[in-house]
Parts: structure tokens; C-alpha cells; sequence
């Protein structure tokens, strides 16, 4: 290996994605670890140097809100990439359109004949009690059915080398700017790194969700006549950046709730040749947010009367309103009885073992196991309010524990998951650092994987938190193209499956014995 850059790298608990336990390198990392073996120290400070003016210099920024310091900062990015095989990758990707499916039928029903309430799949008081079902989407369906037309799914490969859900993006799912930039870096800093066998591109992205998006549109209003807008909440958004990005991408204006105007239940973009008509907009706005007749009144970020024009089938709104039902938290815990029920088929990608506070012995359990638990709310993102039991002090738990007691509805735990790490070049050395994985989904008239994802890695050493906002960085995502020359006994597995907890109280259906007990901490 090259230059001392491993000489002190050590395994953490969980697998790596690298190097087996023996120290051997990889089949899929094998021809880069040959390439990178031209490289020493210097040579990476030099081109991390690079990537990090080609970001500076693009403007690749996210904002925090909670920093007193300043809004926006570079996304930190590291050179040595996540390396997927293309046999591994096509069970993620059925596994991820078998999902998806799954969760547009489930969104379809719960607002319209709501089958699986009355069957007992998912208890009614999780659906109906979530703050994400909206009252103003029932009795209404979307162009084509579909309600999650982009779709972020977070992964962790967990301690038995197989990729497991940890949560569903169904609502504003953002981060994909960053894939397609950062592949655009890597090629541009390091192209003597990249593999003969070829891998995956991911450029077309945008021309697939152009595509999707006219997909979905009225089915009034012709592919020719229709126009299409990105919604974005303001240059102070946390991901303005992508906002931008796409639009400039996909050849679409980038719209502001003031640019719209809506009159006899249309939806028109104001311009300097007049009113246009608009009809699909691709929302970055809130549900709460996007109609201030609908929703919050002292909203300026929507669309007055858009609602309207949605229910009356002049715009499509992708996401469509209401979708957060389907990625809430403890909607998830009833994932896989949801893909049984509407596919008939057992899930492909497992979740993690979930236990939901409204469930009166499962929350009990929670209160016994704390110390050994990743508690989480239910509707936080971005890793906030989260509590990993065997880091935090006796008052903190307390604490949660006590706010669980006064919202059951509101929270979940699940065990703590020594998820899979990746080197990570810090300081003067390369050291195993915890990453997930978020791949991207489109659903129009059929379901598209982008073969590539967001891998993100907590670069805080013994960190188990890899949100960008709370210190996180990303790397480029490779999916081999073709890796026939791979030993497939060397491949980590993605069918293993592990017994659960036996200390864990009795199961229902939809926590199946095949379930990891293991979890991460992104939020």
C-alpha cells in the first residue's frame, strides 16, 4: 500500500468496506488500491487540495442553522471512494424499486380505500396520529398513482456485511447535487485512480428526472406543452445549492412562491411576457409551507390557492402532499409488512430491528435497554435529538426517556449498529471511519435507480453520526460496471441474515426473525 498512508489504520468493530478482517484487500477495491499505490502522503494532500478548490470554486455549500458562525459552508470531501460490485448493486437496486413500489401503493390506499388500516398492517393510530398524514389529500389521486416520485433510501452495511434500511427520504429527499459533483471532482483530480472495468456513470441523472417529472404530468396537458419549475424556499435554504443545480441542469426556471400566481385553479408562472401556465412543480418547500390557504397562514414561501389547483388536476406537485406519512419513523417499523402485504413478496433489503414507544411492552423494553439503545423522535432529521444510550450520560437519557413517556407516538429505539466504515484520509494517515449510503429513486411511469449514491462518513473519530450538519463529509459512490473478475466468494454478502435479540420482547409479523438488531445514528 502506498507512502505509510495505512500504517496506522485500524479496524473499528463493524466491517470495513476496504479490507477484511484479515487485513486483504477487497475484490472491488482491488484495481484502485493498485493505482493508489503510486500515490504517497504529499501526493494526496495535493489532490485533496485540488477537490477542495474545484468545491470551493463551485460553490458546493450547505447551510447549518444552528451555527452562530455563518450559514454556509463547503461540504467536506474525501478521495478514497465507496467501491460497489455490479452483482451487489443489482440486489440493492431490486431492492429498492421493490420498496419504493411498495410504499406508493401503501401512500395510495392509507388516502383513499385505506385496505391496510381496516387488515391491521398498520395500526390506525400510527397512521392517523402521524404529523405528516394530511386530511387534504384524502380522496385524491396523483397523476399515475404516484405520491413518492423521488425517493432517498439511507443504507448501512451492517455487522453481518449485508445492506440493511435504516430509513426511508420520502418527502424532500435532497443530497444528489453532491453525487454528480462529486464525481465530477473525482474524475477531475484523480482519473488515474478509477478502475479499467468501468464504472457506472451518473450525468444522465438529470435528464432522467426531467423525464419523470413530464411523466407525471396533468394528463390534459401534452409532453410538448409542459412546464415544468423547481419550488425552492430562498437562497438561505440548506440546499440551495441543489435547487440551483438541478434547474440549471434540467433547463427549468428555479421559482420562488412569489414568482407563481394561481387563478381559477391553474397555476401560472409570473414572467416578463405575462402570465405562463405551470404544471408540475417540483417542490423543495414543506408541506406546512406550500399553500398559506391550505396550511400555515403566515406562510411567504408558497403558493396561494395551490392546493386547489392540485385537487382539481391542473398541476402535478412532486412530492405529492402527504407523502411524509410514508417515511415517518415509526411507519417504518411496518415496512416489511407493508411490502408483503401489497407485493406479496418478502423484502429484498431487510430493516433494522425497530421498537416503537406506542407499543406499550416495546416502550417498556426501551426504558430497560436505554443504555444499550439509539433512541430517536420520530419526525427529526438530519440527526437532532438523537440519543446513542452508550454514549450519553445518565441525564440525558433521563431526559429522552422522560419525553417518551409524555409522547409514546413520537419516538423509536434500536440497538446501536457497528455499521461498516471506509478509510478516510485525516490528519497524516488514512483511518476507518463509519459511512452510510443513500441511493436515488425515480417513480413515473416506471422506477429508475441511479447506480451510483450519497455515501456519507462521520469524520469525527468514533463517531457514529454522519449528517453533514453535525460534521459529516461525503465521497464518490462507485458502482463497477463489470465485475465478473471479482471472486463472488469474496463479495460481501447481501442475503446473510441474523437472528434477533433474544432478550428483545415478542416480535409482530412485521419484525421478521431475519432482522438485523443493529443501527446507526444519521437521523
Amino acid at each position: 500500500m502506498p507512502g505509510g498512508m495505512f500504517e496506522r489504520y485500524e479496524q473499528l468493530a463493524g466491517p470495513d468496506e476496504m479490507f477484511d478482517r484479515d487485513g486483504s484487500i477487497r475484490p472491488a477495491y482491488r484495481a484502485f488500491a493498485e493505482r493508489l499505490a503510486h500515490w504517497d502522503v504529499a501526493e494526496y494532500h495535493l489532490r485533496q487540495s485540488r477537490a477542495d478548490l474545484a468545491l470551493l470554486n463551485a460553490g458546493i455549500t450547505f447551510t447549518v442553522y444552528s451555527d452562530e458562525q455563518g450559514t454556509e459552508r463547503i461540504f467536506p470531501f474525501s478521495l478514497i471512494p465507496r467501491i460497489i460490485g455490479s452483482r451487489e448493486w443489482a440486489h440493492v437496486e431490486a431492492g429498492l424499486i421493490q420498496r419504493v413500489r411498495a410504499l406508493n401503493l401503501f401512500l395510495l390506499d392509507v388516502y383513499n380505500a385505506q385496505r391496510s388500516i381496516r387488515d391491521h398492517v398498520v395500526p390506525a393510530e400510527v397512521v392517523f396520529g402521524a404529523p405528516e398524514y394530511s386530511l387534504r389529500m384524502v380522496g385524491f389521486e396523483p397523476p399515475l398513482g404516484v405520491y413518492a416520485h423521488i425517493a432517498g433510501v439511507d443504507l448501512v452495511r451492517d455487522q453481518n456485511e449485508r445492506f440493511v434500511v435504516l430509513e426511508d427520504n420520502l418527502r424532500t429527499p435532497s443530497g444528489v447535487s453532491y453525487v454528480l459533483e462529486n464525481r465530477t471532482v473525482m474524475v477531475r483530480v484523480a482519473p488515474d485512480v478509477f478502475p479499467p472495468h468501468g464504472v457506472a456513470p451518473v450525468n444522465d441523472y438529470p435528464s432522467r428526472l426531467l423525464a419523470m417529472l413530464l411523466e407525471v404530468r396533468p394528463p390534459h396537458v401534452t409532453e410538448a406543452d409542459c412546464r415544468v419549475v423547481i419550488l425552492t424556499p430562498g437562497i438561505y435554504n440548506s440546499a440551495y445549492f441543489e435547487h440551483s443545480f438541478l434547474a440549471q441542469q434540467m433547463g427549468v426556471p428555479l421559482v420562488e412562491g412569489v414568482d407563481l400566481v394561481t387563478h381559477n385553479e391553474r397555476v401560472y408562472l409570473r414572467s416578463t411576457s405575462g402570465l405562463e401556465p405551470v404544471h408540475v412543480i417540483y417542490r423543495r418547500v414543506d408541506d406546512a409551507f406550500l399553500d398559506p390557504l391550505a396550511f400555515r397562514a403566515d406562510s411567504m414561501l408558497g403558493v396561494t390557492g395551490l392546493m386547489s389547483a392540485y385537487r382539481a388536476g391542473n398541476v402535478t406537485v412532486t412530492n405529492a402532499v402527504g407523502t411524509g406519512i410514508a417515511d415517518d419513523k415509526v411507519v417504518y417499523r411496518f415496512v416489511p409488512d407493508i411490502i408483503r402485504y401489497f407485493l406479496n413478496e418478502e423484502p429484498l433489503l431487510p430493516n433494522v430491528e425497530t421498537f416503537a414507544a406506542t407499543v406499550p411492552e416495546e416502550r417498556e423494553f426501551i426504558r430497560r435497554h436505554a443504555r444499550e439503545l439509539v433512541i430517536k423522535p420520530a419526525n427529526a432529521s438530519g440527526g437532532y435529538g438523537v440519543l446513542i444510550g452508550p454514549q450519553a450520560s445518565d441525564d440525558r437519557i433521563a431526559e429522552t426517556l422522560a419525553a417518551m413517556d409524555a409522547e409514546p407516538r413520537q419516538w423509536i429505539a434500536q440497538p446501536l449498529q457497528e455499521f461498516s466504515t471506509i478509510p478516510t484520509f485525516q490528519d497524516d494517515g488514512l483511518h476507518a471511519r463509519r459511512a452510510d449510503l443513500r441511493p436515488y429513486i425515480l417513480t413515473g411511469a416506471s422506477t429508475w435507480v441511479l447506480p451510483s449514491a450519497l455515501t456519507r462518513v462521520a469524520l469525527r473519530a468514533g463517531s457514529y453520526v454522519v449528517n453533514s450538519s453535525q460534521g459529516g463529509g461525503s465521497k464518490d459512490t462507485w458502482v463497477l460496471t463489470d465485475d465478473d473478475e471479482l471472486d463472488e466468494a469474496d463479495t460481501p454478502s447481501s442475503t446473510a441474515t441474523t437472528g434477533t435479540d433474544a432478550a428483545s420482547p415478542s416480535r409482530s409479523s412485521s419484525q421478521s426473525s431475519s432482522q438485523s438488531s443493529s443501527q446507526s445514528a444519521t437521523g
